[in-house]
């Protein structure tokens, strides 16, 4: 079995999208912003195409991991140093798309924002913002080739990176890469907590 991990283009988004949003269809932070199963899928897919579009890809941060059919079954979206915050005319752009995925919760989603803005690191790093791979084929390498990807180019730069795992049983997976959990985070205020996650160049 062949994985073939590559930066995403304008092309991609999509799919992109999808294979995001069926990555994140149980995330507990997701669940909790959009707490309707019937269109979960669809909304979310639609705030990953936004953020994609007006962001991740036109700064080379969206990469895919592709089967031997050339599919795409895995993406991640990574800042990199000094952009992981979205400029005001990029969260335009999203806003429409924001008020799709989010309803009645989006100021809810903007406080939740905010609360992670105000811990997130200031040093230069690589922000790894969302990985994920389709059900079918965890397990299968594609998601460590997709963080080897981008922590490679890291580790060649002398560059940091950092993350926010909003499941518990992903923070193990992630210390194997070499990040370290810095704490807990309340930023749902009672809801799902994240844990803030820290890499040192190697």
């Amino acid at each position: 079995m062949g994985i073939t991990v590559r930066t995403a283009h304008l092309s991609d988004i999509p799919e992109l999208a999808r294979v995001l949003s069926i990555a994140f269809l149980d995330d507990p932070v997701i669940s909790w912003l959009i707490r309707d199963d019937a269109t979960r899928a669809r909304r979310v897919s639609a705030l990953f195409a936004a953020q994609a579009s007006h962001h991740f890809v036109p700064l080379d941060g969206a990469e895919v991991a592709c089967n031997d059919a050339n599919s795409i079954v895995g993406a991640a979206l990574w800042a990199p140093p000094g952009h992981w915050h979205v400029s005001d005319s990029a969260m335009l752009r999203q806003l429409p798309a924001l008020t799709v995925a989010f309803r009645h919760r989006l100021f809810i989603a903007a406080a939740m924002a905010d609360k992670m803005m105000t811990v997130h690191p200031r040093e230069p790093h690589w922000y790894l913002a969302f990985i994920g791979t389709l059900p079918g084929v965890r397990s299968q390498g594609y998601g460590r080739a997709l963080l080897n990807s981008r922590l490679d180019r890291c580790d060649a730069e002398g560059l940091p990176a950092y993350l926010e795992s909003s499941k518990p049983d992903n923070v193990p997976y992630y210390e194997r890469f070499g990040f370290d959990a810095t704490g807990t985070l309340d930023a749902t205020r009672g809801g799902p907590p994240l844990w803030p996650m820290w890499r040192a160049p190697r």
